[in-house]
């Protein structure tokens, strides 16, 4: 099968839970992650989820590094056990897998050129460029104090220093990086965005419903490249 006659299974990984959807207008389904979760019990947990539901290909987004669809490094938040593994041969479907953060960014992605930032446990970011879409690992770069943008933009900062602080820092850090970047515009997703009470200058609010929209696009969408 080809373009749109493909229904595609989106799967978004997160630290706290595993989410899919359809192409085809399935609702959203879920089920809990966490820390225990391999790459083994995430597709047992997908395949519970999906059961009844017909699909023809899979769009997974991970929360790590990802090149050339292939898993490069293990999660932070959740077991080890993903690096090698096959998830084609697992679910039997042919499978694209991109960062997490990516693959919201392509379901925002409005045309010229975007950064992404996720506010979530950690920090997600990308860039799209003229429908050309690249993760980016800014999260662990250093940002003030010998911290790296994380340490000051995660949930953890937003706990530790209240919503207060870690807003400034948030619309500190997304200045920087656009004086370097030099986007269009700026979205920012993630869980945390709704605890933003202001925006930067250029810069909307994401949806995580969007990561599946990113995941359809990966199969459906041929002007994406990633």
């Amino acid at each position: 099968m080809t373009g749109e006659a493909q229904t595609v299974l989106a799967i978004d990984i997160g630290g706290s839970h595993v989410k899919i959807m359809t192409s085809n207008g399935q609702e959203e389904r879920r089920a809990a992650s966490g820390p225990g979760m391999d790459a083994a019990a995430m597709a047992d947990a997908v395949e519970k989820l999906a059961d009844g539901i017909a699909y023809d290909v899979i769009a997974i987004g991970y929360p790590g590094p990802v090149i050339h669809n292939r898993i490069f490094a293990e999660p932070h938040n959740l077991a080890k056990g993903w690096v090698g593994f096959d998830f084609a041969k697992r679910f039997g479907k042919p499978v694209r897998i991109v960062n997490d953060a990516l693959m919201q960014a392509i379901g925002s992605y409005e045309g010229g050129r975007m950064l992404f930032l996720g506010l979530g446990t950690g920090l997600g970011a990308a860039m799209i460029v003229d429908n050309v879409a690249q993760p980016m690992e800014l999260a662990h770069l250093p940002y003030r104090k010998g911290h790296s943008f994380e340490d000051y933009l995660g949930e953890a900062s937003l706990e530790k220093r209240g919503r207060a602080k870690w807003e400034k820092h948030v619309l500190d850090a997304v200045a920087q990086l656009s004086a370097a970047l030099e986007p269009d515009y700026v979205v920012i997703g993630g869980g945390n965005v709704a605890k933003l009470k202001s925006l930067p200058p250029n810069a909307r609010r994401g949806d995580n419903a969007n990561a599946f929209k990113g995941g359809f696009a990966l199969w459906l969408d041929p002007n994406i490249v990633f």
